[in-house]
């Protein structure tokens, strides 16, 4: 089902829903299709009729500390987030923009498992997720609704939480700075250390420079 393109609104679509009768309207999105390391994390983000939707922004706009802000935010708010992540080795199995439905797949199956089961999802970009919930795609979604900002947020907050933790395992390669993608020190920190077991081997970057 197609819903109207929203204005400046970026509760429209998830209003728009809710008039037709749906009753947990859901955003999805996902991080980390580019880093060279570490997974690609997903969120799903059902959020509060009455809450301010306007701060709510695409994540990449947001400096590291007002993401951390708006994610609290999040659980202050009672907004249910569920998430999910593909890890490096499934990556290289069945490629990223696989892994990257799946970790979306999973981040709406954690909501279900908690019986917030949405009703409908709005998923970021242009392809669907791998599940029966009606859903509607929207390339740039996270500047068009509210709830894909809210969860490219929590989904980011999250895996730069995941690859400080990598840091500490792996510290020759610096994912505290560069979350794993693919700067100039951390392709020559590859090509001196070779890959570690949390990098992507089917990228490049990694299969050539290790």
């Amino acid at each position: 089902m197609k819903v109207i393109p929203p204005g400046e609104d970026n509760f429209r679509f998830e209003r728009l829903l809710y008039a037709r009768g749906f009753l947990k309207v859901a955003g999805c999105d996902e991080v980390g299709r580019g880093p060279l390391a570490g997974p690609v994390v997903a969120a799903c983000v059902i959020l509060p009729l009455g809450c301010d939707h306007s701060i709510f922004l695409d994540s990449k706009k947001l400096t590291h500390p007002k993401r951390v802000a708006l994610n609290h935010k999040l659980q202050e708010i009672g907004a249910v987030v569920g998430i999910g992540q593909a890890s490096e080795k499934i990556i290289d199995d069945i490629n990223i923009l696989q892994a990257s439905l799946l970790a979306m797949k999973l981040a709406v199956n954690n909501l279900s498992a908690r019986g917030d089961d949405p009703d409908y999802l709005l998923v970021d970009g242009k392809f669907s997720i791998p599940l029966a919930t009606p859903q509607e795609t929207l390339i740039k979604g996270e500047s068009k609704s509210a709830s894909v900002a809210a969860a490219s947020i929590a989904a980011k907050v999250e895996r730069d939480r995941l690859m400080v933790e990598l840091h500490k395992k792996y510290p020759v390669y610096n994912f505290t700075q560069n979350k794993g993608y693919p700067t100039r020190e951390h392709r020559h920190a590859i090509l001196v250390h070779g890959p570690s077991p949390v990098h992507r081997y089917s990228f490049r970057g990694v299969k050539e420079d290790g």
